[in-house]
């Protein structure tokens, strides 16, 4: 019999259908954290798949950080649902919402730039802000401008996880920072770029607690105006 013809599968893909059905027992309980999950053998007939779509369902279910597979010991529960889609969470983020996770990224790596910064990363960092000072006529070449600026900085971190929290956050950041400028209808003052300056001074002396601390008051200044 085919196994899209099989009781516990009906419809295509077959090892979405069987993740899904291994998550809701997940879920329901039938394996409590850390347990460890039957064979392919197992669970290959209850699903109503092969062993190979049971083995892409686990897959799956690893990719998303419910299971685990260890060598020569077999699959085990490593949280009871699955995280949720990280674009799909950053769809749904409002603007001050995103503004608190860059506050949360960007303070942190500013810290670690003043500390670590090589004189290659300071160039960057100042020929992007010497950019940023040129894109004030319109929005959206503004917010690359800003974008590039603050990523120099995340950059001079030397940090891969900030660096890769940053460039999987800045398609929402940068429609969520557009979005916020056509509120305000005003940016790219010399006050604004004043902030940044300062900021690039503060990673260039090596002044990490005021390097944290200039990037957390502009997100903040930046989280007030909406109120």
């Amino acid at each position: 019999m085919p196994e899209n013809a099989r009781a516990g599968v009906r419809r295509e893909p077959l090892a979405d259908q069987a993740a899904q059905l291994l998550l809701e027992r997940i879920r329901a309980g039938e394996w409590p954290l850390g347990a460890r999950l039957p064979g392919e053998t197992t669970l290959a007939p209850q699903l109503g798949v092969g062993r190979s779509t049971v083995r892409e369902a686990i897959r799956q279910l690893a990719g998303r950080g419910v299971l685990a597979s260890r060598q020569g010991a077999g699959v085990f529960v490593r949280a009871l649902d699955a995280r949720e889609d990280w674009d799909a969470v950053l769809l749904r983020a409002d603007i001050r919402s995103v503004l608190e996770a860059r506050a949360a990224i960007e303070a942190e790596a500013a810290a670690l730039a003043a500390a670590r910064r090589t004189p290659a990363d300071l160039r960057a960092i100042r020929r992007a802000l010497t950019e940023r000072a040129a894109a004030r006529d319109g929005i959206a070449a503004h917010v690359d401008a800003d974008t590039a600026f603050h990523r120099g900085i995340v950059v001079a971190a030397h940090n891969p996880i900030l660096l890769e929290l940053f460039d999987g956050f800045t398609p929402r950041m940068r429609q969520a920072m557009i979005e916020m400028l056509r509120i305000r209808t005003e940016f790219g003052g010399d006050a604004d770029h004043a902030a940044h300056e300062r900021l690039a001074d503060a990673v260039a002396a090596r002044e990490a607690d005021a390097a944290s601390a200039l990037s957390r008051a502009h997100l903040a200044a930046l989280a007030e105006a909406l109120a």
